[in-house]
């Protein structure tokens, strides 16, 4: 794992934190446009007449472009022989990130003006070019703020606020390109109501940017001779980890991205109605994330878990806030509150172990999809939701068991794995072609083949690392107390 000297290391706990939350405000964007891709694809679809597969190309514009700039990194730090990110430290890359996401939210004022879908493709693909290198640069930095077999819950606090931007990120887009929720707000729409909206987005950016320059985070970088090229495909884990990122990214993507046409198809919303759904689904994201969260304070057991039960239904609740904010009925949503305390059980019966957390939440993931599509209305409807649940504490297990053990190869397998962000390029537009052959509600059967092969990584690779002698889940014990 990464080798960290006394002189790169933040030199108190303090510090530590400090840099940790300076990290979590990037990860708020990342969600915030994310999600918002949800109210995108059936407003493009609409205004320019594509078909369920065509309408995909938004999210396959935007996540392809994680495995480009993916690919980009690794063939420069070949060219050159040196791990780029090692050279320019993480902070430069997520500045560097930030200004290039800054490019593609600019791109959508000409491309809006023109009414151009492949321009306004290119713009997404920018954007996410950019989130490419700043979650390369991110991943590895917060993992090396401690302990790397602690390091999956320092992720899932960036997550917490990752989820948040997702879950108010459809109402705000929605209510500034449509103005209401009502029915003909959609139809009175055009391509040009996204102008203005990601013009504010792409300042946004460049004021983070400048944030970044100006805050005090320790240069980590790691202090083995680290070595570029392919190397790192030696390590079982991380191919497994591959796979299962792409799998991952895609069926969290996939559930997101066809709610709109389940939704028009099941329930006659308009694109100017389903954002309520859509921030419901990211928001059950975060209060996955939110209570995986809880480990990083240094509290006491009895305080932990009572805010087991707490914070997810805390967070529950603005999900519920945001949803009254925008004018929509929060009643319908009351049943979910079922599905919040699945995941509360889920998480005890987890006891913070990586493994255990992808076996428990996969599994859960997999049955939801089943209970969806052999159902109809709203136990279907929620069902599918619920996925979001169960994808909450995936990435983070994920991304720390794939580069265990990598050592001076740490940074290359991040690359790697951010590269396979490519699934969810790619499993949303299969899912929209099945759609378009079997029909929106059949096709969901695509997720819960994602989930059976998460649930087989989980127990796959704990094999193999126990191998080499890593077991996180024998590591990482329950906190006893405070500190």
């Amino acid at each position: 794992m990464n080798a960290i000297t006394e002189t790169q290391r933040p030199p108190a706990t303090a510090d530590n934190r400090s840099a940790l939350y300076t990290l979590m405000t990037v990860w708020f964007f990342w969600s915030f446009v994310a999600a918002s891709n949800g109210i995108l694809i059936p407003l493009f679809k609409a205004k320019f007449g594509l078909s369920q597969t065509q309408a995909q190309y938004i999210d396959f514009a935007f996540y392809a472009a994680y495995f480009v700039g993916s690919v980009i990194y690794l063939l420069v730090s070949a060219s050159l022989k040196t791990d780029i990110l090692n050279r320019i430290g993480y902070k430069n890359g997520i500045i560097y990130g930030l200004l290039i996401s800054a490019v593609g939210t600019l791109m959508f004022y000409p491309a809006a003006e023109l009414k151009s879908y492949a321009l306004l493709l290119s713009g997404l693909f920018i954007v996410g070019l950019g989130f490419s290198l700043q979650q390369t640069a991110t991943q590895p930095f917060m993992i090396a703020l401690g302990d790397p077999a602690t390091g999956a819950q320092r992720i899932n606090l960036g997550g917490a606020v990752n989820n948040l931007g997702g879950t108010i990120g459809p109402t705000i887009v929605s209510l500034a390109i449509f103005g209401s929720i009502a029915a003909d707000a959609a139809a009175n729409a055009s391509v040009e109501s996204v102008k203005v909206p990601y013009l504010i987005v792409g300042a946004l950016f460049l004021a983070l940017a400048l944030f970044f320059r100006v805050s005090k985070l320790p240069r980590i970088t790691n202090d083995e001779e680290v070595e570029v090229g392919t190397g790192v495909l030696k390590y079982p884990q991380l191919i497994l980890g591959m796979i299962a990122i792409f799998v991952y990214v895609g069926v969290e993507v996939t559930i997101g991205s066809n709610l709109g046409e389940y939704l028009a198809e099941t329930r006659n919303l308009t694109s100017s109605q389903i954002s309520p759904f859509v921030s419901l689904f990211w928001g059950s994201m975060m209060i996955g994330r939110w209570t995986a969260s809880i480990p990083n304070f240094d509290l006491s057991l009895t305080t932990k878990r009572i805010l087991m039960f707490v914070v997810p239904f805390v967070a529950f609740g603005i999900v519920l806030g945001v949803t009254a904010i925008s004018g929509s009925d929060i009643s319908v949503m009351y049943p979910y509150a079922i599905c919040v305390l699945v995941v509360i059980g889920a998480f005890f019966a987890s006891d913070e172990k990586p493994v255990r957390t992808l076996l428990i939440f996969t599994g859960l993931g997999g049955l939801a999809m089943l209970i969806g599509l052999l159902t109809t209305g709203d136990v279907a409807l929620y069902a599918f939701i619920s996925g979001g649940l169960f994808c909450s504490v995936l990435w983070p297990s994920i991304f720390s068991l794939g580069t265990a053990g990598l050592g001076k190869y740490t940074n290359q397998g991040s690359a790697y794995l951010i590269m396979m962000i490519l699934g969810g390029a790619i499993i949303p537009v299969i899912q929209g072609k099945v759609a378009d052959t079997i029909g929106i509600h059949n096709s969901y059967a695509v997720a819960l083949l994602c989930f059976g092969y998460l649930f087989f990584f989980g127990f796959r690779v704990s094999q193999v690392l126990r191998k080499q002698g890593i077991d996180f889940d024998q590591a990482v014990k329950p906190a006893k107390g405070g500190h």
